[in-house]
């Protein structure tokens, strides 16, 4: 059983609208302690086989330029890599990019996960409810991992019960985030969610 309350008070949810390489774009951030090392949770986010154990496989060119693809879901072209700081990759467009951060705490390392979606796609930061839970899913199934409690198949476990019900909640928190930055109207909000929850959560 994963604690689900305390994982969806564990991650930092931010909303917000600017200019990226001149196009409007919504904002979507994400931040979690993780108690390892950066070296660790760098290495849990970029070697393949230690990916497919708690995310997705992936294959490609993983190298600074070289281009990869996620299993069933978003491929692109790694941007920058830094290890074990810096790691920005785009996500199944050209303008949909995500940037990876990772800096030392006391208790451990903060990852900082920043997404950008232009507005073209997103259409207002209600956008933000087709993209905020599914990281939610993967920092927390990160923390499982990293704790030693991860599933023996992601990809089972995100279709188990209590992720469904993990995800309805941080369907939830992210409608808050929304709703207190401002970047949506009630309207935009409301038909985002009658869309985003079958989509995250079908059962």
């Amino acid at each position: 059983m994963i604690d689900i309350n305390g994982h969806i008070s564990a991650i930092k949810r931010e909303v917000s609208t600017a200019l990226v390489d001149g196009k409007e774009s919504v904002i979507v951030q994400v931040r979690r302690t993780y108690g390892a090392e950066p070296e660790d949770v760098w290495d849990a986010l970029t070697d393949p086989d230690r990916l497919r154990r708690w995310f997705l496989p992936v294959t490609g060119d993983l190298r600074l330029g070289g281009t990869f693809q996620t299993e069933g879901n978003a491929g692109g072209t790694i941007r920058q890599c830094e290890p074990p700081r810096v790691l920005v990759v785009t996500w199944g467009s050209d303008t949909s990019v995500v940037r990876l951060d990772l800096s030392p705490a006391s208790d451990g390392t903060v990852l900082h996960l920043r997404h950008s979606v232009p507005m073209e796609f997103a259409q207002s930061g209600a956008g933000s409810l087709f993209v905020g839970p599914g990281w939610d899913s993967a920092v927390m199934t990160l923390a499982e991992y990293l704790a030693g409690t991860g599933p023996a198949d992601p990809a089972v476990f995100i279709a188990s019960d209590e992720v469904q019900t993990f995800t309805k909640d941080s369907l939830q928190a992210w409608t808050k985030v929304v709703e207190s930055s401002g970047t949506a109207t009630d309207d935009e909000l409301a038909q985002a969610m009658e869309v985003a929850l079958p989509h995250w959560a079908p059962a």
